[in-house]
């Protein structure tokens, strides 16, 4: 009996399906602070920060399972692990998460200002905006966290081949 084909590059769990959008989830929460309770913005960066530490260990038994010496494999899965942890939270939580905070303060603030529309309105609009903005902020961030690792941490790591961040 021969091995079944080969279906081409495995799928990423949590780089190629649905999953990836809870890595987003304290993004939404930001963009909707004005409109629910506090505590539904924390849960939103439960669920991101829920989703950086599964893709972390992921990677980590990834890299554990690679064939290769007894001896490098700890280094390996610890590169694995720092690394996609670094990298999502900054990538996926922190910046992002900060990015929208302040985007949609400064437009609420701005929205008082300069209009007369009713509080309901400036706080929709507000939201609308942060929402709007995910798309537009997330390919940025990921590019710029890839070059800040690539600058700084990585080039501590041993001469293993950097783990996939994107």
């Amino acid at each position: 009996m021969s091995e079944p084909p080969s279906r081409g590059p495995e799928r990423d769990l949590f780089r190629d399906t649905w999953v990836r959008y809870l890595g987003y989830a304290n993004e939404v929460g930001e963009a909707f602070r004005s409109l629910v309770p506090a505590a539904v913005v924390w849960l939103s960066y439960g669920v991101s920060s829920s989703y950086v530490l599964a893709d972390a260990i992921d990677k980590g038994k990834k890299a554990r399972d690679v064939p290769g010496p007894e001896a490098g494999r700890s280094s390996r899965v610890t590169v694995a692990v720092m690394d996609t942890f670094v990298w999502q939270a900054l990538a996926s939580v922190a910046i992002p998460g900060f990015t929208i905070n302040r985007m949609c303060a400064a437009s609420l603030y701005i929205l008082s200002t300069a209009t007369r529309w009713p509080l309901a309105v400036r706080k929709w609009t507000t939201t609308a905006l942060g929402l709007l903005a995910i798309p537009v902020i997330i390919h940025p961030i990921d590019r710029s966290v890839d070059f800040l690792l690539d600058s700084s941490l990585r080039k501590l790591y041993p001469s293993v081949e950097k783990p996939s961040s994107s």
